[in-house]
């Protein structure tokens, strides 16, 4: 950040009195910029013992597959936003929904937050954001072609998960990919 969203004049970083993080001050207007991270909300959209993927129209990931997901807006709240991808993505509408994946994601300052839902119908279609859209049973799975490591362990999780048909609150911290976890 260079500049103050709120009259113009260049900003600085320091830490503001009363706070203990670095944060871009305006020194003309005094604002603090705070940035905090943005969330994802996605579904993992099912048919039976189909999973619903979508190959990736746009970057980051173009060409390869991933859940239907993306950012929050404002105004919207968690569930709205799973949906709204859903169907900007799939063109799909989904049932009752029940949280399912958080992945804490702090080197890109981001949180992952997906959703276990069936899909409505077997109506879906290619949406805006995706080339292909598709129904895929476990052993169909493009493993090697999914686009994010949250996508991956989605349903890595969901699949150890079915056998048990018991299906808990996951939540995770993904490290850099060339950091090796804390023990």
């Amino acid at each position: 950040m260079k500049f103050c969203s709120a009259c113009g004049h260049p900003v600085t970083q320091r830490i503001p009195e009363g706070d203990s993080r670095l944060r871009f001050v305006c020194e003309s207007c005094q604002t603090i910029h705070y940035q905090n991270p943005n969330i994802v909300a996605g579904v993992l959209p099912t048919w039976g013992s189909q999973v619903l993927l979508c190959r990736r129209a746009i970057e980051p990931r173009r060409g390869f597959w991933t859940l239907p997901a993306g950012f929050m807006e404002n105004a919207e709240t968690l569930d709205q936003a799973a949906r709204r991808e859903t169907v900007e993505e799939a063109c799909a509408q989904v049932g009752d929904m029940a949280l399912y994946q958080l992945f804490d994601l702090p080197h890109i300052n981001q949180v992952h937050v997906f959703f276990r839902a069936e899909l409505a119908d077997r109506d879906f279609a290619v949406g805006v954001e995706s080339l292909e859209v598709r129904l895929f049973e476990e052993h169909e799975i493009p493993w090697g072609e999914l686009a994010f490591r949250t996508v991956t362990r989605t349903l890595e999780c969901y699949y150890r998960d079915r056998v048990r048909q018991h299906y808990p609150i996951g939540h995770e911290y993904l490290p850099p990919m060339n950091v090796a976890p804390t023990p």
